[in-house]
Formats: C-alpha cells, sequence, structure tokens
C-alpha cells in the first residue's frame, strides 16, 4: 500500500470512530440509531476502497437501509421514554417454549429424514463453478444454506410480531 491510500484509511476510521462511540453514548435511542446508521455507510465506504462493490452496495440496501429502518420502527412503536409496567406476555412464556420445541423438533425429524439437508453436511463448502460472483453467491444462498436463511426469515418476523404485540396499547388498569 502507499502512504496515501494508508492516510486515507486511518482518517476514515478516525471518523468512523465518532459515530460508534457516539451509539453506545447517545442518551435517546432514536439518535443513538441515526449514529449507528452513519457507522453503517462509513462501512460502506470502506468496502468501497477495497474494490468490494457488491459488499458496499448490500451494506447500504440492507444494513444502512432496511434493517435500520426496523430498528427506528420498534424503537418508535415501544416507546422507550414511557415506564414500564408488568410484562404483558409473562404468562405465554409457557406456549412460546412448547411451540419452539416443537419447532425444533419438527426440524430435526425432518433432517434425520433425509427431507431437509443440514447446511454443514458439506463444509467448508465447495466454491462454485460457474456464474459471477453474485449470482455464485445466491446460488450457494438458497442451496446449501437454505435452512439458516428461513430461520433467521422466521425469527425476524416473530421479532416483528413480538414488537407490535409489546407495543399495543393497554387499559390503564392491567
Amino acid at each position: 500500500m502507499d502512504l496515501g491510500t494508508i492516510l486515507f484509511f486511518g482518517v476514515l476510521t478516525i471518523i468512523l470512530i465518532v459515530p460508534a462511540i457516539m451509539v453506545v453514548i447517545a442518551s435517546k435511542p432514536v439518535h443513538s440509531a441515526m449514529y449507528l446508521v452513519a457507522t453503517l455507510l462509513g462501512v460502506a465506504v470502506l468496502y468501497l476502497t477495497l474494490s468490494a462493490e457488491f459488499l458496499a452496495a448490500v451494506q447500504v440496501i440492507l444494513y444502512a437501509g432496511a434493517v435500520m429502518v426496523l430498528f427506528l420502527f420498534v424503537i418508535t412503536l415501544l416507546n422507550p421514554t414511557e415506564g414500564e409496567g408488568p410484562d404483558p406476555i409473562r404468562s405465554q412464556a409457557l406456549v412460546g417454549a412448547a411451540l419452539a420445541f416443537s419447532l425444533l423438533g419438527m426440524i430435526a425429524i425432518l433432517l434425520l429424514a433425509g427431507v431437509l439437508r443440514s447446511p454443514f453436511a458439506d463444509y467448508p463448502p465447495r466454491p462454485p463453478t460457474w456464474g459471477d460472483n453474485i449470482q455464485a453467491v445466491g446460488a450457494v444462498l438458497f442451496t446449501q444454506y437454505l435452512l439458516p436463511f428461513e430461520i433467521i426469515s422466521i425469527l425476524l418476523l416473530v421479532a416483528i410480531v413480538g414488537a407490535t404485540v409489546i407495543s399495543q396499547s393497554r387499559p390503564k388498569g392491567e
């Protein structure tokens, strides 16, 4: 690396440290989320300097865009400035645990029956030999890593439903 590149990375790193620290010390959750957006955009700039354009685009679209919108949506729904009351879904813990164990049991049965293939069956995964980089990422994601991808999508759906249930207004007497 030449001196200009090293200086650029040094300056960019110093610039990125400020919003990263502010994420932790900000007093309001919305401000913390906005500092996180600035940090994620800075990481995308780092990816661009390393000639990883696809990763930079994914960083901006998925993390700085979609995930941060989800975070801000949850922050505004939960309204963290209100005092905490009794836990409204405490009584449903047994039902939730039973559903979680039944889902894990079904996945285990499908794995043992050979219907689903474990993502770790051939670890490390073989590199694809065709197409460009984006096509290869899509092919590996939706073939070898389909089960973890689907589990993460279910987890995100449960988190959104949970945040919506928690944030619903409750009568004053409860």
